[in-house]
């Protein structure tokens, strides 16, 4: 083979890969900012985004962050039961199960509260798809505060329950990090991931917050309650 038709060969993927870099680049330049942050903290306040959630030194550096938030017209103690039951194979994730099991995870959500669920403990496992990671419970303050973290430590996921003067303020954190975060890796966060999330987290969080009202409005509901530690009767 000729020299200069195989040093043609040979820089064709790097002109493919140098091509792709500067349309991520470009791309990533042009993203609109206010799109991305309504984006990555739909229904947050700024006192929300900058608030230190449970969890947060586990995962100080994230690559990828968003905190979304919701208020909800009940107590605490009628949040706090849909939060701890979540996870395939149990209460499900309140969003769109048909999509949540076109990617094999076998999500059924519930408009139930399951007594089998409810002592959820640090160093319990909640199953993200039938033969799916598991995320381990990190933190859990009975009634306020839960966090779950992968075993390779790259994602942390943690919630906040707040009592304010008409209910409860539900506050969702995700913090990722990748291995290298390559400007065609931060496109796709920022292209697919950022607002694949908003519309599967903001569905769960408004999944929640009509469960928890329909629960604190029902007599001798579980929600009327302070939530227990784990263990407890």
């Amino acid at each position: 083979m000729r020299t200069d038709r195989l040093e043609a060969v040979m820089s064709k993927p790097m002109r493919i890969a140098a091509g792709t870099a500067l349309v991520a680049a470009a791309a990533a330049a042009a993203y609109p900012v206010p799109i991305r942050r309504w984006w990555l903290y739909w229904g947050a306040t700024a006192e929300d985004r900058v608030r230190a959630m449970p969890g947060d030194e586990l995962l100080p550096e994230p690559d990828m962050e968003t905190t979304r938030a919701v208020t909800v017209a009940a107590p605490p103690g009628a949040v706090w039961p849909w939060l701890v039951q979540m996870g395939s194979g149990r209460g499900g994730a309140y969003t769109y199960d048909w999509i949540e099991n076109l990617l094999g995870l076998d999500m059924h959500s519930t408009d139930e509260i399951l007594p089998q669920f409810q002592n959820l403990a640090v160093g319990d496992g909640l199953p993200v798809g039938a033969d799916g990671p598991v995320l381990t419970c990190a933190v859990l303050e009975p009634g306020r505060a839960l966090a779950f973290h992968s075993d390779d430590g790259r994602w942390l996921w943690s919630f906040l329950l707040l009592p304010v003067a008409d209910g409860t303020r539900l506050i969702s954190r995700n913090r990722i990090t990748t291995d290298r975060p390559t400007l065609l890796r931060r496109f796709v966060n920022r292209a697919v991931m950022e607002p694949g999330s908003l519309i599967m987290e903001r569905k769960m969080l408004l999944g929640i917050k009509r469960r928890a009202e329909s629960l604190a409005a029902t007599p001798d509901a579980v929600g009327d309650r302070e939530p227990q530690p784990a263990g407890s009767p």
